[in-house]
């Protein structure tokens, strides 16, 4: 029985070598996701840094720390959305995680959106996706129903400021106005 088990591992770490020899000879770009944004869409590079959020979400006025950065290779915009506001027991009232990576092949942006409000199943609705627009980035989540939401993040160059326009869409396809949001450097104090 041993000798049948040594053959089965030998086998296996034999497969393993193979498979890594093979890896080797490809091309770095055939074995790694290519969702580097592209030089044309570098707007979002805009976003890196450290954000102080101010505006209404549902008719509230809200104030918001906001963090953004790359990580995996700069593959990935992170944003890490904090209210101040607090809920009953300290908390942030409002916490997001929010992810969003370039698709090579559709020419869009992709976006995963987790929040504090809801948990997902990491169903295909729950993902947004844009086409670039100039220093607009229209992010759009579309349910089976034809409901959705719109998130248009926009860059003005002017005021190095940006502004997050969210909609909920009904099954009629009418907008109402979710929050207006405006987003402006945090200037640390000493």
């Amino acid at each position: 029985m041993k000798l049948h088990v040594s053959q089965h591992l030998l086998s296996f770490f034999s497969y393993i070598a193979i498979l890594t020899t093979l890896i080797s000879y490809f091309p770095r770009s055939v074995c790694a996701q290519d969702s580097v944004t592209p030089k044309a869409d570098s707007v979002l590079d805009k976003l890196d840094g450290e954000w102080v959020m101010t505006g209404t979400v549902g008719n509230e006025e809200v104030t918001h720390d906001v963090y953004v950065d790359r990580i995996l290779k700069r593959q990935y915009v992170r944003i890490h959305e904090l209210s101040r506001e607090k809920d009953a027991d300290g908390e942030p009232a409002y916490e997001a995680w929010i992810h969003i990576a370039w698709d090579k092949e559709k020419a869009e942006y992709v976006v995963m959106w987790l929040d504090n409000t809801a948990t997902t199943n990491f169903a295909p609705e729950g993902v947004g996706h844009a086409k670039p627009d100039g220093d607009r980035i229209p992010f759009v989540w579309k349910l089976a129903d034809g409901s959705g939401i719109h998130n248009t993040f926009k860059y003005d160059r002017a005021s190095e400021t940006w502004t997050w326009e969210i909609d909920n869409i009904d099954k009629s396809k009418k907008a109402s106005p979710f929050a207006r949001l405006t987003l402006k450097r945090n200037v640390k104090r000493s």
